[in-house]
């Protein structure tokens, strides 16, 4: 019963359809008719009209108040908006099609789940299964030829179905029926992809030769038997692709190019993963000529390359490197930098085949960018560098350099996409510190590495401060402020892991020692060059609070440890000398840098400088005293005792002052809130505990001196603001003269 509505329901269906698509013929015949009319009309006016003086009158106001703005868009703007919507046609294609291509999905699914439950009924055997696919997908792909003229890009979609149908059937016959062997469903695959090409040639249509392409890179995973015959498979694939160049080279089509690029690509590194061999050498030849070719057409013919021919140039040298190299690394061949060289030399003759018609355009540059790339590379693999974070970081810095250069953001965006990765690659990298041995200083293949991306990341840096797109508030992008904030900090961590690898035979306090002294200089030296580098106001406001952030770490945990190991005989006395280095950027940031920075926005800026130079000045002394009076640690504890109790008040006292001087001085406030902030505490401190910890004679001795600084301290304090209030005496006087 349910087979009698089934067949009832279809046949309800087709004749709706049939007088839908019979209305919709008349109706656009009438549409055809009436443009034809008025086509007519407008070339050829039967009644020209008389136009009054009183006419001309109302209707050149209106004209000129209705009439919309016209903007002079300029060449350049035009090939920005060229570029903005280069995936415009694809959106456009799935806009109006999207239906057509989820409906023969749809329908081969129905096809297939009415084979399978007619399986299941027993209604059919195994042969006429067979038979049933291959005269469905046939039946298809006729409706498609009969519905070409009217409806292209509906025929197209339809074909491809019938295609994939062809192509399921002859699956399921070989891996489940078995009615032929694996060579007879191979043939049988290949004329399909041969017939599928043939049509998509003759119907003119992209559409249906993707399909055929994506069926005939899945055929041989289609009629797989499990045995790795690469030699068959790359030989079947190079001629596929050969056919792809002529179709493309007849017909201009870039996604067909593509298309057989990225199936080739995955099908080349399994085989490298899966089993490294010379014979797979031939074939990435073979395909870096072929795509290669493809990529250099419309150069060739117009001397000018698009945004898809550069992305294929970069991508097919640059994993055909990749691949290669792997391979000869993988086999202990020599030399690995044969490929770079050879792909350069190819670039080089097209580089200057420009530079021979004197032509310093797109293409110039893309070449330059390209063969510098790979001697780079070449330059790299020589000295043992780790192949996927060295060629990564050369060709995000490619991708950078053509942006710069072509304008094309599509560049610019797999930029971003790609720079994540590097750093990605270069973590991995670095993680091979942990079980290397033995390496020497700076030429090992970790820092090499690093230091090919340390390299290209300062050219990065380079582009975007000359090429920098500030938003419509003045500020750099999110992006590139990102970038630059991370590109810093590979820098940064590439060097410190390197310094950290060879000093770790020492003690772990003293390795900290270092590498703080090293984090404070690297901060002092972006700070110092920030203008040169363009380095964003936020970043240095961030790059200021951490300097004194490790300052304060550095000088009150860090060297108090340092002091620790010295009276313990685990480091030298000289070791204590490294840390005083510290000083050299602390005064230098403070009196010189910090005044031309936007830092003191915040008032927070000021107790953070004060916080510092406080703890820096009390901990540097006390280290001192306990250095040259302590003999080992168990003195060091009483002597640590004593300078807290006697001498730091007297030293918050003094730099107290020096802080309330200044506020007065410069007119800072919150200097003058630090000063008496820090005699308050002092109050308390010596008030509430160091009195009843001295003997008396220290008692009085520190009473004494607190109270002659106290005095001389005020004193100095009337002093300065009666001059303060005689300037401002004479300063209303001279006023009123120059007023009277």
């Amino acid at each position: 019963m349910n087979e009698y509505l089934a067949v009832i329901l279809i046949v309800v269906i087709a004749i709706i359809f049939n007088n839908l698509n019979t209305k919709i013929r008349k109706l656009e015949k009438e549409v055809s008719d009436l443009t034809l009319r008025i086509n007519k009309k407008t070339i050829h006016p039967e009644h020209p009209q008389e136009e009054t003086p009183s006419e001309e009158i109302i209707i050149q106001p209106q004209e000129s108040v209705h009439e919309p703005h016209r903007e002079v868009i300029t060449p350049h703007e035009s090939k920005e908006n060229t570029q903005r919507d280069w995936l415009n046609p694809v959106f456009e294609f799935l806009k109006q099609n999207i239906l057509t291509v989820i409906g023969i999905f749809t329908l081969v699914l129905g096809i297939g789940y009415f084979v399978k439950y007619a399986i299941d009924k027993n209604w059919i055997g195994e042969t006429t299964r067979a038979g049933i696919g291959l005269c469905t997908g046939t039946a298809i792909i006729l409706a498609g030829h009969f519905l070409r003229k009217n409806y292209q890009t509906f025929a197209s979609i339809i074909t491809g179905g019938g295609i994939a149908v062809l192509y399921f059937t002859t699956t399921i016959t070989f891996r489940e029926y078995h009615l032929f062997s694996q060579n007879t469903a191979f043939i049988i695959t290949s004329v399909i992809t041969a017939v599928a090409i043939i049509l998509s040639y003759y119907y003119r249509s992209e559409v249906l030769i993707i399909f055929s392409l994506i069926g005939g890179f899945t055929a041989p995973l289609m009629i797989s038997s499990g045995e790795n015959n690469y030699l068959f498979l790359f030989t079947y694939l190079t001629l596929l692709n050969i056919g792809m160049l002529a179709v493309a080279f007849l017909k201009h089509w870039k996604s067909v190019g593509w298309t057989a690029y990225i199936f080739t690509s995955i099908y080349l590194f399994y085989w490298t993963v899966d089993l490294p061999e010379l014979l797979s050498i031939v074939f990435y030849l073979i395909n870096y000529i072929i795509f290669y070719i493809f990529a250099l057409y419309h150069y060739f013919r117009k001397n000018e390359l698009s945004v898809p021919d550069i992305l294929m140039l970069a991508l097919v040298n640059f994993s055909s490197i990749i691949g290669l190299t792997y391979i000869f690394n993988e086999l202990q061949y020599e030399p690995v930098i044969i490929f770079p060289l050879i792909f350069a030399s190819v670039n080089s003759i097209l580089l200057f085949r420009e530079y021979g018609k004197r032509n310093f355009g797109i293409p110039f540059s893309i070449f330059t960018g390209i063969t510098i790339s790979l001697i780079t590379i070449a330059v790299a693999l020589q000295f043992k560098t780790h192949l996927i974070t060295s060629v990564w970081a050369i060709e995000a810095t490619l991708l950078l350099f053509i942006w710069k250069k072509t304008s094309h953001k599509i560049f610019k965006t797999c930029f971003y996409v790609l720079f994540p990765l590097v750093i990605l690659a270069q973590f991995i990298t670095w993680c091979e510190y942990f079980n290397a041995s033995n390496l020497s200083i700076i030429f090992n293949p970790i820092f090499l590495t690093s230091l090919v991306t340390i390299v290209s990341i300062g050219i990065n840096l380079y582009l975007l401060k000359n090429t920098s797109e500030k938003t419509e508030t003045g500020t750099h992008s999110f992006f590139e402020d990102l970038i630059t904030t991370a590109s810093y900090g590979v820098i940064y961590a590439a060097i410190l892991f390197e310094i950290i690898y060879h000093i770790n035979t020492m003690t772990w306090i003293a390795i900290a020692s270092v590498a703080l002294l090293y984090s404070i200089y690297y901060i002092f030296i972006l700070l110092f060059f920030r203008k040169k580098l363009s380095i964003p106001q936020f970043l240095q406001t961030g790059l200021i609070y951490v300097f004194f952030s490790l300052i304060i770490v550095n000088i009150s945990i860090t060297t108090s440890s340092v002091v620790t190991d010295i009276l313990s005989k685990q480091l030298q006395n000289n070791f204590y000398l490294l840390h005083f280095l510290q000083w050299i950027p602390f005064i230098f940031l403070s009196l010189k840098i910090i005044p031309d920075t936007k830092f003191h926005q915040s008032k927070i800026s000021y107790w953070v400088i004060s916080l510092a130079f406080i703890i820096s000045i009390s901990c540097e002394l006390r280290h001192l005293y306990v250095m040259t009076s302590a003999h080992d640690i168990v003195d060091s504890y009483a002597v640590k005792n004593h300078f807290n109790i006697l001498y730091l008040p007297i030293i918050w006292t003094i730099l107290a002052s020096i802080f309330i001087y200044i506020g007065l001085r410069k007119n800072i406030q919150e200097y003058n809130k630090v000063g008496f902030g820090l005699i308050g505490l002092m109050v308390l401190k010596l008030y509430g505990y160091d009195v009843w910890q001295m003997d008396n004679i220290s008692r009085i001795s520190a009473f004494i001196a607190l109270g002659v600084i106290l005095l001389l301290s005020s004193f100095t304090f009337q002093r300065l603001k009666n001059i303060i209030k005689n300037m401002v005496d004479t300063k209303e006087k001279n006023k009123k003269n120059e007023e009277s």
